[in-house]
């Protein structure tokens, strides 16, 4: 289990009562698979921004925003000016009301975080925690987050408090909008729809018995890959061999470094034959590694699914 590290020290207030807290992501993103854009050859891309009028390539240092107020015309802003209209981040999460807990639609619900009591914030911590729970009240409060300011709840669970970004009115579709034409149900129709639903009723939500099986799947693809040396090495611009990527073969590579004396410090190596690359890649967080490849002399296998 990996240690949690905490995001921001703030502070949690309301009337006179100040609570020392630290903030933790609620979810981890780092589990995602996620796929580096590349050439056929391996090689890395770079994205750039061209302008439609000189097709030339424009550098970050020469771009403005702009606010289409019309069909292609703008109205612009510097950097400058949208830093000063900017909300400052502030350490306070200011409460503003208590409310009941089912108060909040969840289609309202946005980011997720975690509060932890900071030094000497313990009792007023759990005191609030408790509080809440006994009441069944949740609190609402104003938080300037990264240029933001947001409305965000703060819940009581039975391990801690949560903090719940909420979504503004105007960015949240209603239901409403949608025009649903009505259609009446019989009696029996609704005993018979409440003895399909009783069947498979549960009384609790254990988010361990779902599985990614998508997520599943790719990483399944990628082991497969892994062990059948379709592995492309992505030669870089400082290699002292010209050209692209190649297709590493584990056993190839061995057998001929059988055959061979060693090589001269001074030789350069070529890109996306040596077997030390595959062998020091890291393994990517949280994911098993793929079945070594054997080999007919003691050398390890290359790693499963390393990192971008």
């Amino acid at each position: 289990m990996v240690t949690a590290r905490s995001i921001a020290s703030l502070t949690l207030g309301f009337g006179l009562v100040n609570i020392p807290v630290r903030l933790y992501s609620a979810t981890d993103s780092g589990s995602s698979v996620r796929f580096n854009l590349l050439a056929k050859d391996g090689s890395r891309l770079k994205q750039q921004y061209i302008s439609e009028k000189t097709r030339k390539v424009v550098p970050r240092a020469e771009m403005v925003k702009g606010y289409e107020v019309e069909k292609d015309h703008f109205v612009l802003f510097s950097q400058e000016e949208l830093k000063a209209l900017e909300e400052a981040s502030s350490h306070v999460i200011e409460i503003v009301a208590f409310i009941p807990e089912q108060a909040v639609d969840p289609l309202y619900y946005d980011n997720a975080y975690l509060l932890a009591p900071d030094k000497r914030g313990g009792k007023p911590y759990h005191l609030l925690m408790a509080a809440m729970q006994k009441s069944g009240r949740c609190a609402l409060a104003k938080w300037a987050w990264k240029a933001k300011q947001y409305v965000v709840q703060v819940r009581a669970t039975d391990d801690g408090l949560v903090l719940q970004q909420l979504l503004y009115a105007d960015e949240v579709r209603s239901l409403k909008n949608l025009d649903i034409e009505p259609v009446s149900v019989s009696a029996s129709e609704l005993q018979l729809a409440l003895q399909l639903i009783d069947q498979i009723a549960e009384d609790h939500y254990d988010p361990s018995q779902y599985k990614d099986e998508e997520k599943e799947r790719v990483l399944a693809a990628i082991d497969e890959k892994i062990a059948g040396k379709q592995v492309i090495a992505s030669a870089h611009p400082e290699d002292a061999v010209a050209g692209g990527g190649q297709v590493i073969d584990l056993m190839q590579a061995l057998q001929a470094s059988l055959g061979k004396r060693k090589p001269d410090a001074k030789a350069p190596a070529k890109p996306g034959t040596t077997v030390t690359a595959m062998a020091d890649a890291k393994e990517r967080k949280g994911v098993k590694r793929a079945s070594k490849v054997a080999a007919p002399a003691p050398v390890a296998a290359p790693r499963g699914r390393a990192r971008k």
